[in-house]
Order: structure tokens, then sequence, then C-alpha cells
């Protein structure tokens, strides 16, 4: 979800965008004095391709944020429809790039949102010149391919049974073992999904065999290693916020802390029976959107701010390289230790 800054549209801008906006092809959005202004604009000349990088490059500065809404010449209900690109050049000053990240929400709801069909987000040129354009509609159009854990999910979540999750409930939904749910447990998860907290940590108690809270507060992602017990298991919710691509954004990450051989085998084997089950109730019964579901041994100290972005946001096209055969034996047969005698 995006932050945003208080930011909001000058008297100039509003009447612009309420009695202007339909009659040019490029409006272009800067912030000054934290206000938005209108920077510049221009009136079509031509179809909606031939203006594009016509209009669209010149109105880029090499060191300085903007917003451009380019009107294409498709409409729907509401009039034209437009692109929303967001530039924000990697050379650009740092509070100046988080400074638009967090007001672009609000740019897109001053203009009307209902009218832009595309949303493009650039740190150089070439990201939203038309050739970019028309590599992030392919790109957008292209179904992600999923991992072969996602495509286990996803055969789970189709042939699984839902039902109701509360304290006194224990049934059999999805391959794993299922224990009752703590009131405590759905209160925190609760104030977690409103944002209240950004950490949860839920215990197994082995005796009872009940789901319960152990720990509800506020942490980041630098102290998660030292809220992992060291001998015994655990699973956490922590909602990570961070900024990637010029937007603030809170993903919630799902982890199973296992301290491995410190750990009973009883113990571990009972959290690894009942993982599903709980994500099963958190994502279908709780209403909960996790991001990212990871398992990380104990005191290996690698869960920090740069592992969980890594995770959350994995690098794309890396090029593998094919595993090269060996190559054979350069000549046939074994070699000759001496020369073979010469007939005279």
């Amino acid at each position: 979800m995006s932050h945003q800054t208080g930011i909001t549209a000058d008297e100039e801008l509003q009447s612009f965008f309420g009695q202007h906006k339909q009659d040019h092809r490029l409006i272009k959005v800067s912030i000054k004095e934290e206000k938005l202004v209108l920077a510049d604009s221009a009136t079509p000349q031509g179809t909606w391709e031939d203006d594009y990088d016509a209009m669209v490059l010149p109105a880029l500065e090499e060191k300085q944020p903007c917003y451009i809404l380019y009107r294409l010449d498709s409409m729907n209900e509401l009039g034209y429809e437009w692109i929303f690109l967001a530039y924000s050049p990697d050379f650009a000053p740092v509070r100046e790039k988080m400074l638009y990240a967090a007001t672009r929400a609000t740019v897109k709801k001053t203009f009307g949102g209902g009218q832009i069909r595309e949303e493009v987000f650039g740190t150089v040129p070439t990201d939203v010149s038309f050739s970019g354009y028309k590599a992030h509609v392919v790109a957008q159009s292209a179904a992600a391919p999923l991992t072969f854990a996602e495509e286990e999910l996803k055969l789970v979540k189709e042939t699984e049974t839902n039902h109701h999750i509360n304290v006194n409930s224990k049934h059999q939904t999805v391959q794993g073992v299922a224990f009752p749910i703590s009131d405590e447990v759905l209160n925190s998860v609760e104030r977690l999904r409103q944002g209240a907290v950004n950490y949860v940590q839920i215990r197994i108690d082995l005796e009872n065999e009940t789901i319960e809270l152990d720990n509800c507060e506020d942490t980041d992602a630098e102290s998660l290693n030292s809220r992992f017990p060291t001998d015994h298991a655990r699973y956490h919710l922590f909602l990570y916020q961070h900024s990637h691509e010029g937007d603030y954004l809170q993903s919630l990450v799902f982890l199973y802390s296992n301290p491995e051989y410190k750990c009973p085998i009883k113990e571990r084997m009972l959290y690894s029976s009942c993982k599903s089950t709980l994500l099963d109730a958190l994502e279908s019964q709780m209403h909960l959107e996790i991001t990212k579901k990871l398992e990380v041994s104990v005191g290996s100290d690698i869960v920090n701010d740069q592992y969980l972005y890594d995770e959350v946001h994995p690098p794309k096209n890396v090029a593998k390289r094919a595993f090269d055969k060996p190559k054979g034996p350069t000549r046939k047969g074994p070699k000759r230790l001496t020369k073979p005698a010469v007939n005279e």
C-alpha cells in the first residue's frame, strides 16, 4: 500500500483537470513548494502513436522527477483514456524521489483514476519512451511463471474445503494437522491486517494442541533474527515496509523459524505439519494477503532488510548458463611409449 505526503494540487491544476484536460494530449505535473502544479501541456498534433515520443521525451529533465499524463485516442464511459507516466531519474536527489513516490497516488486520484488505462514507471528516458511503453504492455499481458511451490499451493487451494476456524473447531481441510486457533491470535492478526502492529509471533501449545499467541508488537527487519527462539520453532507474520520502483509498499511476509537439531523432533514435525493449515486459515478465513512464505534456520542471521527485499522482489530475467558437456579425449587409444621398429 502507498503512503501519502499531504501534498495536494493547487487551484490552477485542479481547474485545468476539471475543464481542459480532455482538449490536451500531454499534461506534465511537478511538485513545487509542497504543491502539485501544472508544469507543461500540449494539444494533439496527430495520432497518439505519432505524438508520443515527440511530446513525452522533450518533457523529461535529466535530474528532475515528474508525472506525465498522456492521452490516448481511445475512450471509455468517462472520456478519453490516459497513460500515467511516473518518471524518477536515478541521479535525482533522494529526497525528491521519495517525495514523488509518496505523492503518486494523490496525482492519480486528483486526475481521476478511472480514466487511466496504463501506468508506467521509469528511471531513464527509454523506460517511458514509445518502445518502452510497448514493452510494458507486452510484459503486463504475459502470465508470470509459477514456481513448483506456487503450483503446489494452487493445487491445494483448488481442492481444499472451506470451514469455520475458531478456538473450538478442529477439522481437517488441507494436507496437514489442523489445531484450533485461540482468540488472542485472531485478534492480533486482525490488528496486523488493519496496520495497528507490524509483527505477530505464533506458537503451538504442544500439550493442549492449540495455536497460541506468543508475541505481538512492532519491530523492524534488522531485528527479526533476535526474535527467533533458539530452542523452539515459531511462526512469524511481519509487515515489511519498503520502497520498490518508486512506490512505498507494505508486503506481508510469513516466516517459519526452525532451530533444527536444538528443537525436539516431535515439535519440528508438528510445526511442519500445521504450517499449511495455518496458512490456509490466515488467507482464506482471515483474508490476509501474504506476499511471501519463507522457512529460515535459526542462528544463520540471514534475515534482514536486504534478504526480505530480494525474496519479495526477486531479480528478473537472470540468464542461467547451460551445463557444458565435458569434452572427450583428444586422441583415441593409449599413448605409445616406444616407436615402432623400422624394417631395413
